[in-house]
Parts: structure tokens; C-alpha cells; sequence
């Protein structure tokens, strides 16, 4: 695949894209976790590349939602979804979800919505999502005591991309190899020609290194784990809440994690955690056996009388002697005593083993007051003891890194499998909130029928009300309809509970419905109510937007007539209206409604146009018209009660013509009655 030829996706982009392992596939299945793995490319980009691969690959135009109001109608249908979403990831995710009108990838979600529709969200899963996160690369493993060297160009360059993050170094033979020897603690020669070459230090050849970077660099795998342990942790109390497929035995990846600290070292081995403590307490641990020693030796003198003889004083002054050679004459025994207090308290302090012979010649046999440590001895011993550390460290590290390098790709699935879970959770709350249905896309099966749409027992969750408070509304249109009805009866409410359920069912997704049938609409066109009469040139360019409307509807009458499977985009436009007659005086806006619905209605598009001029737009229209009312039902204590579902072929009657025959009914005058005749 050619990045470039993904809509929206620059030279620049590409160029970050391809240093993904594989952005084919990511841009495929949609992954915007991987694609925000790319540098310089956040979440919200990535989800506005993975929807423009999604579209390439279906062959999607674009544009369903074709006005502003119909793009609000999307973003809050896609709002309500996000809202319910745990993870950052899922939020963006669900971006990737948008009305299409190509049949297959509406089925394409529709398949994904039905099985997300059968899960059951829980307070477990959610605290568990909650700590899963996209896993990231650790961006500074950095290791400066190891080197790969090699006397090919060409392997050099492969080197430096297979492991960059040890130094890789050109040598012309075994004296250059043999000086980098001396400058790092290990060398690991590429090439097979240096095999067999007795070499000082640590120089390993191993020509397949590159194919088992974990080998050379096991500070990459456990980095990387390291960095990523406690999402990996949370995503697998999220399978084992759902009792999700795993790709991995979790126990095995617990442990191996159990393993691993914060900075990528390894823990829990008792031997090594015995060398770790023996290096860091060595110089406290000697100064204490100093200690013992000496205090061995005060309580020694002090407990006991020596005495001289005056011609071995003279002797011992004769000679320059002092204390060490009175210790060695009068306390030998005691200072040996001191001596081997002193050693077993160090053996016995650092726990040591098979460095024991060099931690007794810490504190020496020499008699001397007080007792000081062989510094040389003690340099040894630190050496030793840190060598053997450091090759413990070393060779549990490999092991555990070599564990964790098979894991990688089950731990890679592992997350995403727990955030996808969060996308479906996130579609199944949706539908249980709200009492969403499956919707039929595309008529009556068998029937052909691509117009209009039917829902029963809708309730829009778009109104400023508790859910359980939203009157349920029956509403079908087959063809154009004029939608009339008294003032506040809800004919906004329903326009829009239609344009969202339309917008779900072609997004895929449950809508919030007793039942629903949408035709294939291939672009939405959605007119909210205009502020205020227009001034001309306003209500030029409003008239020539509906020009440009009936001419599209026009061109697309033939393709949209019947629907087709595959990638094709198919479907009627639908074109919703609230109160055009804003636009202008009421007498000009009866007329120019009743032309649009005419040319609408002969082109075979869907349409719902709410009007309080329902009356005067079918007296100005040459053709039938089809008219809608939400009825009212009367004032009950000055309340308007309005049955909220339109009732077909019903010209609604106003909020005046009920307060007159309230009035009527009341009054014994004939006054309000012959008022109320000049309603019929």
C-alpha cells in the first residue's frame, strides 16, 4: 500500500507511518492505537487517518451528513457512545465509526454492534479498563558497556537499525577488535571471520546476533515490560473478568512481570539480591568487623596485667618496637581471637560464600593496634563480589528477557483485545440506556423499498430531559411529508429523533427505538430553523443551496433507486427542514415550500418539512402533498397535552384554534363560536 494514497495523508505522514512495523495492516483494521504509536501523530490525527483508510478501502465519497445541523446530529450520536467509554483509546476509536451510505461497511459495523449488543458491562470490567492503556515504547534504553562491530558496510548499516541501542563499531582486524575489548566490558563481533581469534576480554562472536536482539540487548524487552507492566496487568484482569480469549497463558505472564521492577531489573532471586546487598554494604560491614575486632582487643588490655622486665623494655626501645610487637608477644593469642571475631562477623554480615578466602584478608594477621583493613583486600572483594552481581544480574536478565521476547506479540494482543473490548462495552451500554434496537437498513426485506423510513417507539436521547421521561413517538415517511403542529408540541424533537435515528442506522449502530426501518439514504441534508427573515441576498443564497439540492437529488435518482451490495454508495437523499418559512414573508415561503416538495417529491427523495404554513403550502402546491400533524389533545389547567406522535394525513390544529374552542365550549355567547368557524 502506498501510504500517499490515503485521503488526507501527506509526504510528512507517510513518512512517520512507515516507521510502524506494519502500518498496512493498522490502517486496515482501523487500529488508532498503533497508528498514534507513530511519531508526531496523536491519538485524534490517528483517528482521523484510520476513518480516511476505512473510506478508501470501501470506496466512500464521504459527506452523508451534508449540512452543519446534520454534522451536529453525528457528532452527538457519537458523543453519547463516547461518554460511555472507559479508555482514552476507545473514545477516539469510536471516531472511526461515522454514517456511510456503502452497504457493506454499514454491515461491516452492524456485524460488530450486534456481538457488542450481547455483552454484559459490569463494575469489574470497568474498574479493570480503567488502568489499560496503548502500550508505548520506552524511548530511552541506552546501553554504553556493550558493542557490536563488524568489518562490513553493509552489515554495519543493519546493525545500526536492528539494535540501535548499543554503539556499532568498523574493525579491520583482530588488534582493533582486541582495543575495543579493552574499552567495553563486552564486545560482539558480526562477522564469522573473527571466530577462533584468542582475544582479551569479553568478545563474543556471534554472526546471527542481529536475528536475537534480546540476547545482545535484553534491556530492550524488559524495558519495554517494564514500562508497560501495569497496563498489561489491568488488561488481564480485563480478560479474566470477561473470560476473554487470551492469546497467552496469564499466570505465565504474571510471574514473568512478578519478575520485573520499575526500571527494567530483575527481582525476586534471592542470590542476587545476597550479591546486591553484600556490594552496597561492603565498606559498613568492614568498618563494623573493625570495630569488633577492636573491641575484642580494648577488653583484652584492659582485663589483664602484662608486665616487663626492665632488660626487655630496654630490649624492645633498642629496637624501635611499640605496640605491635607487645601485642605479638603478650596477646597473640587474643589478637587472633579478635582477628577471627572480626572475619566470621564480615562472612557473617555479607552472607558470603564462595568469596569467603578474600573477605578473611579484609582484616589482617599482622598484629596491630587498632586493627585497620587491607585495602587491597577490600578492593578485591568489592570487585569479586560486584563481577559476581553483575553476572548474575547479567544472565538472569537474558533469561527473563528471553521469556518476555516470545510474549511481546501475546502481550501486544493481549491490550488490544482489552481496548477493543471497551469500544463494544462502550456500543452495549449505549444500547441498554437507551432501549436501542437493531434497525433494518435498506426497506422492507424483500420488498426493495430504499425510501423513507418508519420508527416505533422512539425516544430521543438528544432532549434536555431524563431518558425515562422521553414520550414515546411512532413516525413514518414514505416520500416528502409537510410535518405540522401547535407551538412546543415537539415537531423539532421528532425532526431531529429522525435525522439520529437515520445517522445510527447508517453509522451501523443500535438505535433507540421500539423498532425502525431506514431507506438507504446516501446524503443527509438536515435545515435547522433559520433566526429572523433574511435580508435578499441572504435569501438568494439559502434559495440557491436549495437549487443545488433538487439538481443533486436529480443526478443521483438512478443510482439511488435500488440498493446494491458491495463498496458502492447507494440510497435517496433525505433532506429534513424545520420552519423554512422563517426565511421570508409567510405568503412567498408557502410558495417556494410547496415548489421544493414538489421537485423533491419527483425525484423520489425522503423529506420532512416542518411548517406552521402547512395549510397554505398545500393550497400553493400544483401536486399532492402529503401532510403530518402532531395533534393536540387539549389545555388541561392552561397545559397544552399533545399526543407527540404525528398522525398521518392530519393537518395539526393550532394552539389558538384550541384556546378559542376552550373559549366556545364555555362561553354562552355565539361570539366565540363563529370565531372558532373561521378555523374550519
Amino acid at each position: 500500500m502506498d501510504l500517499e494514497s490515503v485521503s488526507g495523508v501527506g509526504e510528512k505522514t507517510a513518512a512517520a507511518l512507515a516507521e510502524l512495523d506494519d502500518p498496512e495492516r493498522a490502517l486496515r483494521a482501523g487500529d488508532v492505537a498503533t497508528l498514534a504509536q507513530a511519531p508526531g501523530i496523536s491519538e485524534g490525527r490517528a483517528a482521523r487517518i484510520a476513518r480516511a483508510a476505512i473510506r478508501d478501502e470501501h470506496d466512500d465519497p464521504g459527506g452523508w451528513a451534508a449540512t452543519s445541523r446534520a454534522r451536529e446530529i453525528y457528532r452527538d450520536a457519537l458523543g453519547l457512545l463516547q461518554e460511555r467509554t472507559v479508555t482514552d483509546y476507545a473514545e477516539k476509536r469510536l471516531e472511526t465509526i461515522y454514517p456511510s451510505a456503502v452497504p457493506d461497511r454499514i454491515e461491516a459495523v452492524r456485524e460488530r454492534a450486534r456481538a457488542a449488543m450481547d455483552r454484559e458491562p459490569d463494575d469489574a470490567v470497568v474498574e479493570a479498563l480503567d488502568g489499560v492503556e496503548p502500550l508505548a515504547e520506552p524511548s530511552d534504553v541506552r546501553v554504553r558497556d556493550r558493542c557490536l562491530a563488524t568489518s562490513d558496510a553493509e552489515r554495519y548499516a543493519e546493525a545500526k537499525a536492528a539494535i540501535p541501542e548499543v554503539t556499532v563499531e568498523v574493525v579491520d582486524d583482530a588488534r582493533q577488535l582486541a582495543e575495543l575489548g579493552r574499552s567495553y566490558a563486552t564486545v560482539v563481533a558480526l562477522d564469522e571471520s573473527f571466530a577462533g581469534l584468542d582475544i582479551e576480554g569479553d568478545v563474543r562472536v556471534q554472526p546471527d546476533a542481529l536475528e536475537n536482539p534480546a540476547d545482545v540487548v535484553p534491556e530492550r524487552p524488559l524495558a519495554f515490560f517494564a514500562r508497560n507492566r501495569d497496563r498489561l496487568r489491568a488488561a488481564a484482569e480485563v480478560h479474566r473478568a470477561v473470560d476473554l480469549d487470551t492469546p497467552c497463558d496469564l499466570d505465565t505472564l504474571d510471574d514473568a512481570l512478578a519478575r520485573l521492577d520499575e526500571d527494567g531489573g530483575v527481582r525476586g532471586d534471592d542470590e542476587l539480591d545476597r550479591l546486591t546487598v553484600a556490594v552496597d554494604d561492603l565498606d559498613a560491614s568492614v568498618s563494623t568487623a573493625e570495630s569488633v575486632a577492636n573491641d575484642h582487643l580494648r577488653e583484652a588490655i584492659e582485663e589483664r596485667d602484662v608486665t616487663i622486665e626492665g632488660t626487655d623494655l630496654l630490649s624492645l626501645v633498642e629496637r624501635g618496637a611499640g605496640v605491635d610487637s607487645l601485642l605479638s608477644r603478650e596477646l597473640a593469642d587474643e589478637y587472633d581471637a579478635a582477628v577471627a571475631k572480626a572475619r566470621d562477623h564480615l562472612v557473617d554480615a555479607l552472607q558470603l560464600t564462595d568469596t569467603e578466602a578474600v573477605a578473611r584478608r579484609v582484616i589482617p594477621d599482622d598484629p596491630t593496634y587498632p586493627v585497620e583493613r587491607n585495602e587491597e583486600a577490600v578492593s578485591r572483594l568489592r570487585e569479586e563480589l560486584t563481577a559476581a552481581r553483575d553476572q548474575r544480574a547479567t544472565k538472569l536478565k537474558r533469561d527473563l528477557a528471553s521469556e518476555l521476547a516470545g510474549l511481546r506479540e501475546a502481550a501486544e494482543t493481549l491490550v488490544d483485545d482489552a481496548l477493543e473490548l471497551d469500544v463494544e462495552l462502550a456500543i452495549a451500554r449505549f444500547a441498554r440506556e437507551f432501549d436501542c434496537t437493531m434497525p433494518t437498513v435498506g426497506g422492507v426485506e424483500g420488498a426493495g423499498d430504499e425510501s423513507g423510513f418508519s420508527i416505533e417507539g422512539g425516544r430521543s436521547p438528544l432532549l434536555d430531559v431524563a431518558f425515562d421521561a422521553v414520550e414515546p413517538v411512532d413516525y413514518g415517511v414514505d416520500g416528502v411529508a409537510l410535518l405540522s403542529g401547535v407551538n412546543s408540541g415537539g415537531k423539532t424533537s421528532t425532526l431531529d429523533l429522525v435525522a439520529l435515528v437515520t445517522t445510527l442506522a447508517h453509522m451501523g449502530l443500535p438505535v433507540p427505538a421500539d423498532s425502525a426501518r431506514v431507506g438507504r439514504v446516501r446524503e443527509l441534508h438536515y435545515h435547522a430553523k433559520t433566526q429572523g427573515t433574511l435580508d435578499a441576498g441572504a435569501f438568494e443564497a439559502t434559495l440557491r443551496d436549495f437549487g443545488a439540492l433538487v439538481e443533486g437529488v436529480d443526478d443521483g435518482v438512478e443510482a439511488g433507486a435500488t440498493a446494491s451490495d458491495g463498496g458502492a454508495a447507494t440510497g435517496r437523499v433525505m433532506v429534513l427542514v424545520d420552519e423554512l418559512e422563517s426565511i421570508t414573508e409567510p405568503g412567498a415561503a408557502a410558495t417556494i415550500i410547496a415548489g421544493i416538495l414538489e421537485a423533491l417529491a419527483e425525484r423520489e427523495a425522503t423529506g420532512v418539512f416542518v411548517s406552521h404554513l402547512a395549510g397554505d403550502i398545500l393550497d400553493a402546491a400544483d401536486a399532492e402533498l402529503t401532510v403530518d400533524g402532531i395533534q393536540a389533545e387539549g389545555l388541561v389547567d392552561g397545559e397544552l397535552r399533545v399526543n407527540r406522535s404525528p398522525v398521518k394525513g392530519q393537518l395539526a390544529r393550532s394552539t389558538p384554534e384550541l384556546i378559542v374552542e376552550k373559549l366556545a365550549d364555555d362561553a354562552d355567547g355565539a361570539f366565540y363560536g363563529d370565531l372558532l368557524g373561521k378555523f374550519e
